[in-house]
């Protein structure tokens, strides 16, 4: 078994970090929605960022972790490692955690909870990892007192972290506890409703800061209006929520906490309107009590309407981000129907807008009728899907102006675009392969 210490040896581990220090984190997400979520940890003074599967890896001080938990928005967690060490067995891994010196981040008064994501051959279980990780921390404490500290898993006072690639192993405390896309606004929700992280990855990913109209025809319960109102207005997704699990560490500074969640400098006038609209009657009465929850009713404009009754666009310009229903939610008969209404919509009703379309169907898309101009491979849940993006305009696509870009914009897009390539050939050739083996 090889170990190694994320912090000199003779210095404290973990959270007991001075103001000023500097130290390793590991933000987590979803998939495909880690190029937005090292932006967002650039804008907030992060360095060494670089980019993994479902995680970006970033340095910063106690104040950087701080405003990562308040204000990424496609951020699932943020961990700060403490132990990184290899194990070749369950055995190993209980002697590994046992080796720490447990006492610089519980007591038997503190509870504790622990949490394994496990990706391994060697571990085939998660919980196992989970009991021995549990089984080394408490005999640690019952060889020294006697006694052990209490696990909790609701409410605990230090939440832990442990994650295994092959033969890889680390250890990390959770600052945020409960994963962030709960944000603390939703007091209601309809049958398939959108994870917030999603919803905010899906409109970062368009462009959209508040510039132009924004506008969902098939709302829900209203994640995207939401999230665009928050993103719009400069407004941290995780000023709802009732607690980190930061602020249970022994090392909490609950006065730089409050100065940093009562800065305001980032706030916004929106300039231009929110709208949302549902067949639905019921989705529309759980999306406004979601909306006033949130404290953004003057900001949203809500309305029963299906998408077929829209015979004028708000503005000349806008933005159009949806999620309708696909086979998951409806009948699968009814799905060409509904996405040759929508395609027929957009292309008679909102001329000058962007249209984004989020399914997980080919023939969902190639019944909309009309020529996407960008596609990002995303995951709604365990689902696969992808949000096409359309460039609605008047007569033949040839003859549109192109847009110019400056040059970084150019970097970044043709970097998005490869990343999408490379997620894209990895879904074909698994369709390719599955159509062989029918």
């Amino acid at each position: 078994m090889e170990s190694e210490r994320l912090n000199k040896p003779d210095e404290p581990l973990g959270q007991r970090a001075g103001d000023g220090e500097r130290f390793p984190m590991i933000a987590k997400t979803l998939a495909e929605l880690e190029d937005v979520l090292a932006e967002e940890l650039v804008a907030l003074g992060a360095e060494d960022v670089e980019i993994g599967t479902r995680m970006v890896s970033f340095t910063g001080d106690k104040a950087l972790m701080y405003k990562a938990n308040l204000h990424c928005r496609t951020a699932l967690r943020i961990l700060k490692p403490i132990y990184n060490f290899k194990a070749n067995g369950a055995d190993e891994v209980y002697e590994a955690i046992k080796g720490l010196n447990w006492e610089e981040w519980l007591s038997l008064d503190t509870t504790f909870s622990i949490d394994s994501v496990v990706f391994s051959r060697i571990f085939t279980h998660s919980k196992f990892v989970t009991y021995r990780v549990k089984d080394a921390i408490a005999d640690w404490f019952f060889e020294r007192y006697g006694k052990r500290p209490s696990v909790s898993i609701t409410n605990p006072d230090i939440a832990l972290h442990v994650h295994i690639a092959h033969n890889r192993c680390s250890l990390s405390l959770d600052s945020s506890g409960e994963s962030l896309h709960k944000r603390g606004y939703r007091v209601g929700q309809t049958e398939a409703p959108l994870n917030e992280v999603l919803a905010a990855g899906m409109i970062l990913k368009s462009g959209w800061k508040g510039d132009t109209p924004f506008i969902d025809p098939m709302c829900g319960s209203g994640t995207l209006l939401i999230e665009a109102a928050m993103i719009g207005l400069g407004i941290p997704p995780g000023i709802h929520r009732q607690h980190f699990a930061f602020e249970k560490w022994a090392d909490f500074d609950q006065e730089l906490f409050s100065t940093i969640y009562n800065d305001d400098s980032g706030a916004r006038e929106l300039k231009y309107p929110i709208i949302g609209s549902d067949i639905s009657h019921r989705a529309i009465a759980i999306a406004e009590k979601n909306i006033k929850n949130a404290g953004l009713k003057k900001y949203i404009e809500l309305a029963v309407k299906p998408m077929q009754r829209y015979d004028k666009a708000p503005a000349p310009t806008g933005v159009i981000i949806t999620n309708p229903p696909y086979g998951e939610r409806m009948k699968v008969e009814e799905l060409d129907s509904l996405y040759d209404m929508i395609g027929e919509r957009l292309k008679h009703v909102f001329v000058g807008y962007r249209a984004y379309v989020l399914s997980y169907r080919k023939e969902s898309f190639d019944a909309i009728g009309l020529r996407h101009s960008k596609r990002f491979f995303l995951y709604n849940g365990a689902l696969e899907c992808e949000m096409r993006e359309y460039e609605i305009f008047a007569g033949k696509r040839e003859e549109r102006p192109k847009r110019s870009a400056p040059r970084e914009k150019r970097v970044r897009e043709n970097d998005q675009y490869k990343r999408n390539s490379r997620e894209g050939y990895r879904r074909s050739q698994r369709a390719r392969r599955g159509e062989e083996e029918d």
